[in-house]
């Protein structure tokens, strides 16, 4: 079993971005020092007033805090992107972590983001398919041709070849059950999102185990993403992260997703989706999920706007701490 941070990238408006990258830079090393065995970034265009850092450079930067740990996309809103510049940029990544780059991607849901690229909703499913598809031909080495739907590749190939034979992993996010199929169809793993319940994802992972089977696929890992916050004690652990995490879920629903804490209790809402308390309320609580839906990589996104540093760096050492008893 092992942990992963999903560092935030994202601030309120008032914030100075350019003076919080030293803040980034300290939650990576300290995260590694703690036994952290992977680190992932968020994704999104167009999401002002929310200043946010851009994915790419943001984990090129930073890759260099993280030696010996995995990175990747969490997730990477691939139907909007071209998937020849994808699996250039994956290659190099792949080479500049020595072979330690994972894809994680997803469909994505913001209507603005695809006005804004001029692409259709409606074409999500099939443009993704077919870049994993492409991407997978390009990372095999040598000249392709590819004739599709939505793309076309003649007699070329791409100008790096990555560390991993076959290419990086790619791991695949989502919330209803042809995603998770497809997860199963095409992906190395089924990445599972921040705030789907126990009770959502626990069906979806017999569909997701049943058509791995199906499809003859075993994958690499059954990682999952949690909010997850651990103080000192369980009752200061909730007061502390409360206020950001509202903040964050508010933003989602400005973005057009609808709010799961929309008219519930904020307490009885995070019961079921998020991981917070001290270290014993929330080791029990990750052997919770484990015994449920056995999964064995736990991301954890410990800081959300507005969240201090110092609280944020002691929740990072102490989730370490849990994970260190739990080898």
């Amino acid at each position: 079993m092992k942990v992963g941070l999903f560092i935030n990238t994202q601030y309120p408006e008032d914030v100075n971005v350019p003076a919080q990258i030293p803040a980034l830079v300290e939650q990576v090393r300290v995260a590694r020092d703690a036994g952290y065995k992977s680190l992932w970034f968020p994704h999104h265009w167009l999401t002002a007033p929310m200043q946010m850092l851009q994915i790419m450079p943001a984990m090129a930067f930073l890759a260099a805090e993280a030696k010996g740990m995995v990175i990747g996309p969490n997730i990477l809103i691939l139907p909007l992107l071209n998937p020849m510049h994808v699996a250039e940029e994956a290659a190099t990544l792949d080479v500049l972590t020595g072979g330690n780059y994972v894809l994680g991607a997803g469909l994505g849901y913001r209507e603005p983001e695809f006005t804004a690229f001029g692409i259709p909703l409606a074409e999500r499913a099939g443009r993704f398919s077919e870049s994993v598809t492409l991407m997978r031909k390009l990372w095999a080495g040598g000249k392709i041709t590819h004739e599709g739907k939505f793309f076309t590749v003649r007699d070329a190939g791409i100008s790096l070849k990555p560390v991993r034979p076959g290419g990086p992993p790619i791991y695949v996010a989502g919330l209803v059950d042809s995603a998770v199929r497809r997860a199963a169809r095409i992906g190395d793993a089924w990445l599972i999102a921040n705030a789907s319940s126990i009770q959502e994802i626990t069906p979806q992972m017999h569909t997701y185990r049943a058509a791995l089977k199906e499809y003859g696929r075993p994958p690499l890992e059954f990682p999952i993403a949690r909010e997850c916050y651990v103080g000192s004690s369980r009752a200061s652990a909730y007061a502390e992260c409360k206020a950001a995490l509202e903040y964050k879920y508010a933003a989602y629903k400005d973005w057009g997703m609808t709010s799961p804490l929309d008219g519930t209790n904020f307490d009885d809402f995070a019961k079921d989706r998020f991981i917070i308390g001290d270290k014993e309320s929330v080791k029990d609580e990750i052997l919770r999920y484990t015994e449920l839906l056995g999964v064995d990589h736990f991301i954890m996104r410990s800081q959300w706007p507005g969240l201090e540093q110092e609280k944020v760096l002691g929740s990072i050492r102490r989730l370490g701490e849990v994970f260190a008893t739990l080898k």
